[in-house]
């Protein structure tokens, strides 16, 4: 994993892009400063894929950068289940994934460091009880969500951080690629954003 990281290119991130990911490096800076807790929320229509990429890929730059008291969620305006292939693409870069239930919307656990607790992965609404109530950011990973969900209930601050979605390419010969792709993509937007923090002296 940290071979994955170190070889990601945030200075290829595109300035007007950049100036996006500062709000939310900004959001997580002010918390670190005042030392309290950090709640981000991914949000996306179906909380299928992209939502889950970010919530996994900030979670783990947090630890990378060494940003405490951080924890990630994620959700949608509806549930249905994480695509498989998000559990798939996440594993061929290097996370353990274990699938912890089975059925229509399966839970699963994805490890991105030894000593650390996994990101639990299952698609779930937005306001779902295992998401937090208030003091959080609402990150909305597609223009969708962005769209229909101008109010996020519990929400301090909402920042739009949209990504094109790779459902576009399912059961086509660029799948995997694609998939991959949008994963490095939202990694190294991340890497970017947690690269960012200063830590209290």
């Amino acid at each position: 994993m940290h071979n994955f990281v170190s070889l990601l290119d945030t200075d290829a991130i595109p300035q007007e892009r950049k100036q996006l990911l500062d709000l939310l490096s900004g959001y997580v800076q002010e918390k670190v400063d005042k030392k309290k807790l950090i709640r981000l929320n991914f949000i996306c229509t179906h909380n299928s894929r992209r939502s889950h990429l970010s919530q996994v890929w900030a979670q783990t730059m947090a630890h990378h950068f060494g940003v405490r008291n951080l924890s990630c969620y994620s959700g949608g305006t509806e549930a249905t289940a994480l695509f498989p292939v998000v559990a798939t693409t996440l594993a061929n870069t290097g996370f353990a994934v274990q699938m912890l239930s089975v059925g229509k919307n399966p839970v699963y656990a994805i490890k991105f460091a030894e000593d650390e607790n996994p990101v639990i992965c299952f698609s779930k609404r937005m306001d779902d009880d295992f998401n937090p109530k208030s003091d959080f950011a609402a990150i909305m990973t597609c223009s969708q969500a962005d769209e229909g969900c101008p109010f996020v209930p519990g929400a301090e601050k909402r920042i739009p951080i949209t990504y094109d979605d790779p459902k576009a390419f399912d059961n086509t010969p660029q799948q995997a690629e694609k998939y991959s792709e949008r994963s490095k993509q939202i990694a190294t937007e991340m890497c970017y954003i947690f690269s960012k923090i200063k830590k209290p002296v």
